[in-house]
């Protein structure tokens, strides 16, 4: 087994349920495209990572889906909100015995595997690796023990996240990787020639 677990955490693809915030100015289908394409891309940035993969599912785990279940462990999200269920899914890596654990969103177009093998080598001298997004949270989040303050008494998708977080953080060793956007709203996908040529100005 390898000693390095990436998680990866999905909404299921269903229309309305998608990037709700962007479907209000692109429309459901539009959303629900464009999140497929971001999942797409997700899977295929992940596959080249040197780890062990786990996919935490929203709503049920998918059989026969972009996830193959000879590289992908599958796995329910469980827990009230965001952070516990982020929770239990570190808890369960760290209880299989792996020893570096990252986690990331299913939504950034600008992730790269390098980035992501870049923050399980920073581990090495860090306790924690924080990859900030543009909207005050954090796209990438990365530990070697549990260190569960992290996930609770958060207002989570607020700009106040990474601040708290940090805060929780303030005796750790902390390793901040560059800034990245997700994508969650219309002004974020307008700088992306590829999903406005593919998905906008194409209808």
């Amino acid at each position: 087994m390898n000693k390095n677990l990436l998680l990866i955490f999905t909404r299921n693809p269903e229309l309305g349920k998608a990037k709700t915030r962007l479907a209000k100015t692109v429309g459901d289908e539009t959303a629900l495209e464009i999140y497929k394409f971001l999942l797409d891309k997700t899977q295929e940035i992940a596959s080249k990572v040197n780890a062990d993969k786990a996919v935490y599912y929203s709503v049920k785990i998918r059989e026969n889906d972009i996830w193959d279940e000879s590289i992908y462990q599958k796995h329910q999200q469980v827990g009230e909100d965001l952070g516990i269920r982020m929770q239990n899914a570190f808890k369960n890596g760290f209880d299989a015995g792996y020893q570096k654990i990252l986690i990331i969103g299913s939504d950034l177009y600008d992730l790269s595997s390098e980035n992501i093998e870049k923050a399980f080598i920073e581990l090495d001298d860090n306790d924690v690796v924080i990859g900030p997004a543009e909207d005050g949270g954090y796209y990438l989040l990365g530990m070697k023990k549990l260190y569960k303050n992290v996930f609770e008494n958060k207002e989570w998708g607020t700009e106040t996240v990474r601040k708290d977080t940090l805060q929780d953080l303030i005796d750790k060793k902390v390793k901040l990787l560059e800034v990245k956007n997700d994508i969650d709203v219309y002004e974020d996908i307008i700088h992306i020639p590829e999903i406005m040529e593919t998905f906008i100005n194409s209808k």
